[in-house]
């Protein structure tokens, strides 16, 4: 669009213009999209551009706008597009005398999943969500699409997405297995999306085998029953078109959540998880009064924050774009629909829905009413209609942001209080169990020592008797045992081997034995320190054993413990743990008052701490579990993230920053990188602003890559940090890179640019376009940093853009430079154009070179000959204007010219002229037909043009005639003496009411030329006013396509409305509002016919009458027209209707019917009153309906009725369609004969009798006179039959056929019936025969031809005998037999005797004979062989010695 800020433009100024239009770009995501434009118009235009939904962010990395000065191209670059870059964008040419604006659209296709962005929506960070059943993850995971795979597994805690994408495959594999037994075809699945009309739907497109196959519907694994059609009683419901199924679920409440599935047959086909967000509409949208061309506004607040809401406009979604603009505040909480320049189609219900909360509001779109601007487009108003609440809109959000996190506070109380609630009940079980347990250690303390006492009495003889022996022995194991108990009394464990919670000398922690432990007595000689019960570092427990490493009694020895010692404990109560097992390091179970240590196994301290166990190899007791394995998790809502960190690629060299988001504000929190905890440094900065926390790197380098972690108030959000190295150049060498290089032709051009970046790097120059490869005139040198390109032996076809291109495996850099390759000019270009060739002068003038060789023209160089002769005068360097005037010309005189071109580089070729002549007579050519501006009935104001063909002089007037209409007179409007010198004229001298026609003429120097073609007949009147609206405007007839107008010429009011000479038809669809000219020019008939509309589109018509005082009132229809013809009651247009078809079971039954209508009517197939089967195919087309049944079966029987029906009426036709087969027979026939003369036919009825009610049956009849079937009776419905006029002594068979619409059936016959009569004897007498003799001698029935075969061929002799009995052959040549003779092949078949010489020989030549003989007598018949010439072996030997003899005569 062009808009021109002033009326008249300036001599050489334009508006602006584009010659080259941006394209609209659909990329994908994280691609390079750049949007080209090159505009004109003088002066130069400056060049903008703005998108509709928001500000374009200039910035390397996001948007670029640039200029290229050599190819004029404006650009709008965007290095890696985002999905929110998707917009319309607009450019805008601007100077001081307008403004041109072009339009374009950029699509993003997002790719996969994006796991910033969904960080950044999410609330809260950290926590580990609890894993949903794994059923529910797999049914989700199986009907989602690839790119929902990572959100998913994100969601419900999948951690290892390789594991889950190779069963997800199989398990596919094994799903779509299933699936094929019953769906041939699935497609479209649509997950469940919740409507404006308060339901959610499922849809899916699925081809089933079998159409009755059943349908399931489950919403998390139990069965949900609904209906088959719309039932406002339940709750779900299945609606099917075609392949489409429609799941609907109505009334939606919090309840509705879950995981929804599909199954045909029990086989699952479609999963969706319905999610149902606790929000509702703390305000709801408004109904909204707009005026035309006025944008309306529509906001909601919620009771809590949503990222986006849906919008449907009248229940058609809305999406941003320029029609609609959708918004949402910084909170979440207040949403937004502007609908920009509202129209009457725009009026309607809009609706919001949240979660599965909706309302809806009108929006009413006043016209304008004001009749002066009637049917013309009202002007864009900048007002906005329903906008004004905004604070208190504010001030509700606010209050609902403060009881969200009421809300949320009052959830965290409660978390913990049952929280503590339940810590409490622990802590009380937890004490019963101690003093439980307690109770039990006194009872088997007091069992302990019961046994100890009674094994001290069991050994006290034994080891009195051994006391003194023994006692060495025991002073050696307690210098052992004192060092292994020092080692080992920290941890709780003494013994004289060190042995961790073994029984025995030098006992453990815990257990029972000599040296003490757990506080029981006992002695050991290598009792160590520390013994005791308590395996805490605070010592506690009641052990005994000093530090001096003797035990309670020195009487009592560690060794005299053997296996037999330890039946006393066994049979006791005391719990021996950790038996055996050496030093092992012990499992450390934490408990209330206990510290673990290393090495042998600790017992329970007094407070009531576990106790570690023992060592490895040890037996452990049984432990059973108090509580739940791991302890409920609290979550904590009240500090959390609004926006966490995003993933970040940094280049080498550049600053890095990220940031993240806090609900609070008052909140400090850590950063991490991959694991460890980072500070400010030089390198590194860490900031707070308010509730913003930044992490900022000055100068990216390689070990700033990693995962980087911020944790606050317990939770934590993450992001990576990408460093890469693409390849960059050096901004000044850049610079210097693109000043274009000029050399002259022959010579060398050097490019050389250095760079930067992660290697390997690919190195590509480029020349227009065409990548460069080393060749004889191109070298490519790349070294370290620094790439050179040398061009040699440059011609001027050389010149053109340069480019090099890096690309490393982190992208892509260009940069360009120009190279210009100087040389001469090519010649001048003609043809020539003479302006003037007068008897003075000769003015002409030619176009510059094809090229100027790279160089400003400095001079054209002239030569003049004079035709005739054969010299060459030099004019001289003109100077760089393609031009030149000669004044030394002589009349009369034909001149030539020599033209070169003159640059710093040389001198062009020259460009020689045509002969030119001076003086000579050119007439100009006829101006164009003269055109009336005004009439009056005093003065006719003219105008023309000039003529194209000047006669190569100046034009210096003109000569104005006039005609009256009817008159063959020309009169000069002008005196002869004074010519017109303008290009128009005023004529006067005119008569009122006179019609006159005009033409005019050119004059130059040579005189006056043709005249031009006459003008329009004018009247000398004054101006018409316009004509008046037409009358009595109708459709006479319309189409689908085309619409037939008439109407009556205005009536003629003298001094108000004139005459009309002409009608315009315009058409308005209902969606646009400006009116469309159907004919460009002016009509005189009264009707019309508009083509080419929208079938069944709806259309406003007018018509305008015009004359020549302008256009008058338009005249409007009443009402809307639709596209569509007149309306039709319909009928059946068929002549002749069958009313009855028999098809053939397993056959397809098909039935057209024609039919006409209008508008198109709705057409509804019955069978026997009720809709058809879903087997049954109709196919509707205009004016035609097709039923189809594709195998027809003995149930589609029945009574098929057709339904036509429209708004003016309906029609209906029936159809009695049979299917049925041929029948079976009957069964046994049997036959009585109970009056005589009579017999009486019966049989078993057919099976098919029950199913077929026009089955009969037909009876026929043969006797044994006649021999040949008769019908005796045929469509009888029942049984039986009597045959009458059975005669006597003939025999008699009967059949049955069953008969059908389709045919009869196989016969079923009767047995024979045969009613005997008394014959006498008939003889016969046959007469002798006589006996007939047919031996006969043998007889040449073909004789022998005579053969003449050329030597070397083979030979046939054929002949044929007859004789009875059968004679014998001999074959005989010179009256020798050849019978035997194997050089010739002789045959007899059946008479027909033949002898075969493959290659005959001069041998063969004879007198053949043949002899044929039997006992009747004897026959011959006898040929003779001629052989003419030489064989064919003696004609090649002939030939090559000739061949032999002529070679050696040349040679």
């Amino acid at each position: 669009m062009i808009t021109q800020f002033k009326e008249e433009l300036p001599e050489g100024m334009s508006t602006p213009d584009f010659t080259r239009k941006p394209i609209a770009l659909t990329i994908q995501e994280g691609k390079f999209g750049v949007f080209k434009a090159i505009v004109v118009g003088t002066p130069t235009p400056a060049v903008t551009w703005s998108r509709a939904n928001a500000e374009i962010q200039f910035h390397p990395d996001v948007c670029l706008q640039k200029y290229d000065e050599a190819s004029h191209e404006h650009t709008l670059e965007f290095p890696k597009v985002a999905p929110e870059d998707a917009d319309t964008y607009k450019c805008f040419a601007t100077n001081e005398y307008g403004r041109a604006v072009c339009t374009v659209v950029l699509n993003v296709i997002s790719v996969g999943f994006s796991k910033t962005k969904e960080l950044q929506k999410v609330q809260g960070e950290g926590e580990e969500k609890p894993m949903e059943p794994e059923e529910k993850v797999w049914e989700i995971l199986l009907s989602a699409e690839k790119k929902d795979y990572e959100k998913i597994c994100s969601d419900y805690g999948i951690t290892d997405f390789r594991g889950m994408l190779k069963r997800l495959t199989e398990m596919k594999k094994e799903r779509e297995e299933e699936i094929a037994e019953f769906v041939s075809h699935i497609s479209t699945l649509k997950h469940i999306e919740v409507n404006d009309d308060d339901c959610a739907t499922i849809e899916l497109d699925m081809d089933l085998k079998d159409p009755s196959s059943k349908i399931f519907l489950y919403k998390n694994g139990v069965m949900v029953p609904f209906t088959k059609e719309d039932s406002e009683g339940m709750k779900h419901s299945l609606k099917q078109v075609g392949k489409k199924y429609i799941f609907t679920i109505k009334k939606l409440g919090t309840e509705d959540a879950g995981l929804y599935s599909v199954d045909v047959e029990g086989v699952n086909v479609f999963s969706t998880d319905f999610k149902v967000p606790e929000v509702d509409f703390a305000v709801k949208i408004q109904e909204v009064k707009a005026e035309e061309r006025e944008d309306a506004l529509f906001q909601c607040v919620l009771t809590a924050p949503m990222n986006e809401i849906k919008w449907f406009g009248k229940n058609t979604p809305l999406s941003n774009g320029d029609k609609h603009e959708i918004t949402v505040s910084e909170d979440k909480l207040i949403h937004k629909l502007i609908v920009r320049d509202c129209l009457p189609l725009d009026a309607g219900i809009y609706a919001a829905v949240a979660g599965i909360k909706s309302c809806n509001a009108w929006l009413v779109v006043e016209a304008d009413k004001d009749p002066a601007s009637k049917g013309k487009k009202a002007a864009r108003k900048t007002t906005m209609a329903g906008g004004g609440n905004d604070e208190d809109l504010l001030k509700i959000a606010k209050e609902q942001q403060e009881r969200y996190q009421k809300e949320m506070e009052e959830k965290l109380e409660i978390a913990k209080k049952a929280q503590e609630e339940r810590e409490a009940a622990e802590a009380v079980a937890r004490a019963e169990a101690e003093a439980a347990k307690k109770a039990e250690a006194e009872a088997k303390a007091a069992a302990k020592a019961a046994a100890k006492e009674a094994a001290k009495a069991k050994r006290a003889a034994a080891a009195k008797a051994a006391a003194a022996a023994k006692r060495a022995k025991q002073n050696e194991a307690g210098g052992a045992g004192s060092a292994a108990g020092g080692a080992g009394g920290a941890a709780g464990s003494v013994g004289a081997g060190g042995a961790a919670g073994s029984v025995g000398a030098g006992g453990a922690a815990g257990s029972v034995g000599a040296g003490g432990a757990a506080g029981a007595a006992g002695a050991g000689a290598g009792g160590g320190a520390g013994g005791g019960a308590g395996g805490g570092a605070d010592g506690s427990g009641a052990g005994a054993g000093g530090a001096d490493g003797e035990g309670l009694g020195e009487d009592f020895d560690g060794e005299d413990f053997d296996e037999e010692d330890f039946d006393s404990f066994e049979d006791s109560d005391v719990d021996i743990e950790g038996e055996g097992g050496e030093g092992g390091r012990g499992r450390k179970r934490r408990g209330k008052g206990e510290k673990g240590g290393d090495g042998g196994g600790g017992g329970e301290g007094e407070d009531g701490g576990e106790r570690e166990e023992g060592g490895e190899g040890g037996k452990r007791k049984k432990r059973e579990r108090d509580g739940p394995l791991v302890p409920d998790t609290v979550i904590d809502p009240g500090v959390h993230f609004h926006a966490g960190l995003s993933d970040c690629k940094a280049i080498i060299g550049e600053a890095a920053e990220l940031e993240c988001k806090l609900s609070s504000e008052e909140c400090e929190g850590i950063w991490y990188k991959d694991g460890e905890e980072v500070k400010s440094s030089e390198g590194i900065t860490i900031s707070k602003e308010g509730s913003f926390h930044r992490l900022k790197i000055h100068k990216v380098t390689e070990e700033f890559a990693g995962t980087y972690k911020f944790e606050a108030d317990g939770r934590k959000t993450e992001a990576t940090i990408a460093v890469e190295d693409p390849p960059r150049f050096d901004t000044e060498e850049l610079e210097a890179f693109k000043t274009p290089v000029t050399v002259k032709k022959g010579h060398k051009a050097t490019f050389k640019l250095s760079y930067i970046g992660r290697e390997p790097i690919k190195v590509q120059w480029y020349l227009e376009g065409e990548e460069l490869s080393d060749e004889s005139t191109i070298k490519l040198e790349h070294s370290d940093g620094c790439t050179r390109l040398l061009l040699m032996k440059l011609q001027r076809k050389d010149s053109g853009e340069v480019k090099i291109k890096l690309k490393n495996e982190f992208g892509t850099v260009e940069a360009l430079s120009q190279l210009i390759v100087l040389d001469k000019p090519t010649p001048p270009m003609g043809p020539l154009e003479i302006v003037e060739a007068s008897s003075s002068a000769i003015d002409f003038k030619w176009r510059p070179p094809k090229d100027s060789g790279g160089c400003k023209i400095g001079n054209y160089i002239l030569e003049r000959q004079q035709v005739g002769r054969n010299t060459w005068k030099k004019i001289g360097p003109i100077g760089p204007e393609a031009k030149y005037r000669d004044l030394d010309v002589d009349h009369g005189r034909r001149y030539c010219y020599r033209i070169r071109v003159e640059t710093e580089m040389g001198t062009s070729e020259l460009m020689e002229t045509e002969d030119i002549q001076a003086g000579t007579k050119a007439y100009p050519g006829p101006p164009s037909a003269p055109k009336v501006v005004t009439a009056f009935k005093d003065c006719i104001n003219l105008t023309w043009s000039p003529p194209s063909n000047t006669g190569g002089t100046n034009i210096l007037g003109y000569n104005l005639e006039k005609r009256k209409k009817g008159s063959n007179l020309w009169g000069q409007v002008n005196p002869p003496e004074e010519m017109i010198k303008g290009k128009g004229c005023a004529v006067k001298d005119v008569v009122e009411g006179m019609e006159y026609e005009f033409r005019v003429s050119a004059i130059n120097n040579s005189g006056a030329g043709e005249f031009s073609t006459p003008s329009e007949f004018v009247f000398a009147r004054d101006p018409k006013k316009p004509p008046g609206k037409v009358i009595d405007f109708k459709v006479t007839d319309s189409t689908y396509t085309t619409l037939s107008l008439s109407w009556t010429k205005p009536k003629d009011i003298e001094g108000v409305e004139d005459e009309a000479k002409g009608y315009f038809v315009e058409i308005r669809p209902a969606e646009n509002t400006e009116w469309d000219r159907c004919n460009s020019n002016a009509i005189t008939m009264n009707t019309y016919t508009v083509k080419g509309m929208k079938s069944m589109g709806m259309y406003w018509v007018r018509v305008v009458a015009t004359n020549d005082g302008g256009e008058g009132e338009p005249q409007e229809l009443d009402n809307y027209i639709l596209a569509m013809p007149p309306p039709v009651r319909p009928r059946f247009t068929d002549a002749k209707i069958k009313s009855f078809m028999v098809v053939r079971a397993g056959n397809s039954a098909r039935f057209n019917i024609n039919f006409e209508a209008s508008p198109w009517p709705e057409v509804t197939w019955l069978k026997d009153g009720v809709p058809v089967s879903k087997k049954v195919t109709i196919s509707n087309a205009e004016g035609t309906s097709q039923l189809l049944i594709p195998s027809a079966e003995r149930t589609d029987t029945g009574i098929y009725t057709i339904i036509v029906k429209n708004i003016v009426g309906q029609e209906t036709i029936s159809i009695e369609i049979r299917v049925t087969d041929e029948p079976k027979p009957p069964g046994p026939v049997e036959v009585d004969e109970n009056v005589p003369g009579t017999v009486t036919v019966s049989w078993t009825a057919s099976p098919d009798e029950k199913r077929d009610d026009r089955l009969h049956y037909m009876v026929m009849k043969r006797d044994s006179n006649k021999r040949t079937w008769n019908t005796v009776a045929d469509r009888i419905f029942n049984n039986k039959f009597t045959a009458c006029n059975i005669m006597p002594g003939r025999e008699y068979q009967f059949r049955v056929y069953a008969k059908n619409d389709m045919g009869s059936s196989k016969p079923s016959e009767s047995p024979k019936w045969l009613i005997s009569t008394k014959k006498e004897k008939f003889k016969v007498t046959m007469p002798e025969s006589k006996p007939c003799n047919l031996q006969s001698p043998p007889k040449f029935l073909v004789p022998l031809k005579m053969h003449s075969a050329p030597q070397g061929y083979e030979c046939y002799m054929s002949c044929a005998v007859k004789g009875d009995p059968t004679p014998s052959v001999t074959w005989l040549r010179n009256n020798i037999s050849l019978n035997t003779n194997t050089n010739y092949f002789i045959s007899n078949t059946c008479g027909v005797c033949s002898l075969l010489i493959l290659r005959v020989g001069p041998k063969d030549t004879g007198e053949y004979k043949i002899v044929a003989e039997n006992s009747m007598g004897r026959a011959e018949c006898s040929t003779k062989l001629t052989v003419r010439g030489k064989s064919l072996t003696q004609n090649i030997c002939s030939f090559n010695m000739l061949h032999s003899i002529l070679c050696a005569i040349y040679s």
